[in-house]
């Protein structure tokens, strides 16, 4: 599959933070006197690759809607300063693959996350070097596909691939009318996709 750039999402596709979200999280709801609650792991899993304000409505909708945003943003926000000292866990070759990419193909990430979070993980890894932009949910309180098409038409990107690991990534390419990629060691299946990979340095054979 030959393409001029590359577009990947974050979580299940370059790293798994879910265990130190939850940890984050679990200390930001704790000092709060109202809530009564922990987030595991598995409650970050359930709900990775939703915008920021569908996660806060399915783990907090027991809470007012001015509630919820405050308990998402300051879990968000410290998330982001946790992530930025702990990291999380970074799939098999994907430093050495992304760098290889960057030499071939302009990169770039977009995910559903809040603003902040994609720049704890590259500023964790070193590896702002190597992405030509980033766009999130955060930024632009707009769909996955929306804010792919928005990073596109500013990047001037006519011939893309979209990596991601949910059927929400795979509807997300579509929807910005480019060719998608699955990566299956994530956290999800696909009904359509244009290639798939199975370790994430399987994408130099693919696209190269």
């Amino acid at each position: 599959m030959k393409v001029e750039s590359l577009i990947f999402d974050m979580d299940g596709t370059l790293w798994d933070s879910a265990a130190n979200v939850a940890a984050s999280w679990s200390e930001v709801l704790e000092r709060q006197a109202d809530v009564d609650m922990k987030v595991t792991e598995a409650d970050i899993k359930s709900v990775m690759g939703m915008p920021m304000d569908a996660i806060a409505d399915k783990l907090f909708g027991a809470y007012s809607e001015d509630r919820m945003t405050q308990l998402i943003d300051a879990c968000g926000d410290y998330e982001n300063e946790y992530l930025r000292e702990h990291g999380g866990v970074l799939y098999d070759g994907v430093e050495d693959t992304i760098a290889k990419l960057s030499g071939s193909h302009r990169l770039f990430i977009v995910s559903n996350c809040q603003s902040g979070y994609i720049e704890a993980f590259l500023d964790y890894y070193g590896f702002g070097k190597y992405f030509k932009d980033i766009l999130c949910w955060g930024d632009t309180k707009v769909s996955k596909g929306e804010s792919i098409k928005i990073l596109m038409e500013k990047n001037g990107i006519e011939d893309a691939a979209y990596v991601g690991d949910i059927q929400g990534d795979c509807d997300s390419a579509r929807f910005a009318g480019i060719k998608f990629i699955h990566a299956a060691y994530g956290f999800g299946s696909v009904k359509d996709k244009d290639a798939e990979i199975n370790t994430f340095a399987e994408l130099l054979d693919v696209v190269e």
